[in-house]
């Protein structure tokens, strides 16, 4: 497919971006030796995209990807280190996921190897994600003494249910593409090397229905998931924000940055 590199890459440096004679725009995550992990100045970059991208008539559809290794591995650790519960409440990083959240124009999920913590939230904000088959899924936080802290809470229950969202969220543990698949939380599974060009080719589809129509169906779906999700949103916030104050966020950060084992001590 060939690619007209748009004028959304201008000063960006952790995104790489490019627009299709399709009407797709393709967003990629570009952190690789951090595994793609979110920092804020990515973040940024992120939402700077749509902001634009919603008033561009050139584009229908966008693609979300990490490229063919990774997704997103989780938020960058290192900038959580030393933040209090105050710092946590007036991060700048929630005004970029409200704009990320309310994008309204269709946009599809290429999700390839780590797919964690704050790229899961990341995902989950995607209308439809494909997975390739290596691609693996978790709300890890709780081993950082932390609980997920941008939706991943209240998506994850939403998409796969109480009992399955509460087996990730409270063991750290990994969800495999097949069982993401079968659990409802991705639309499709397939080779790693075919998860972009599989998304770039369903935005297309979409990209050529009527764009109004195209936005209010996404709109009309989410209506049907958004009934408590703003009160829990904002209850999940707070309980992520109080968890900085404790000493076993500490020990956890510090364990995850020394390559160590924690030790808890519910303090």
């Amino acid at each position: 497919m060939p690619i007209d590199m748009s004028p959304y890459i201008a000063g960006h440096k952790e995104i790489l971006t490019s627009l299709s004679p399709d009407r797709v725009l393709t967003i990629q995550l570009n952190r690789p030796k951090a595994y793609n992990a979110l920092c804020t100045q990515l973040l940024k970059e992120v939402s700077e995209t749509l902001v634009q991208a919603t008033t561009d008539d050139n584009l229908h559809c966008v693609v979300l990807t990490g490229g063919l290794k990774n997704f997103a591995a989780g938020a960058d650790i290192t900038e959580m280190a030393d933040k209090t519960p105050v710092d946590v409440l007036n991060d700048s990083r929630q005004l970029y996921w409200g704009i990320i959240r309310n994008f309204s124009k269709p946009m599809v999920g290429a999700i390839n190897g780590f797919c964690l913590g704050g790229g899961c939230e990341l995902a989950m904000h995607c209308d439809i994600l494909i997975a390739g088959r290596t691609a693996q899924f978790g709300q890890p936080e709780i081993n950082l003494g932390i609980i997920p802290g941008a939706g991943g809470t209240q998506r994850l229950t939403q998409m796969i249910g109480k009992s399955k969202a509460m087996k990730l969220i409270l063991t750290g543990q990994f969800m495999s593409a097949d069982e993401a698949e079968k659990a409802g939380l991705i639309a499709e599974v397939c080779e790693p090397e075919q998860t972009i060009e599989k998304a770039q080719s369903l935005a297309a589809i979409i990209a050529k229905k009527p764009p109004i129509a195209a936005r209010l169906a996404k709109e009309s779906v989410l209506k049907a998931s958004d009934g408590l999700l703003q009160e829990g949103l904002a209850f999940e916030r707070k309980a992520f924000a109080l968890l900085f104050a404790t000493q076993d966020k500490a020990e956890g950060v510090d364990a995850f940055m020394n390559k160590r084992k924690p030790t808890f001590k519910g303090r």
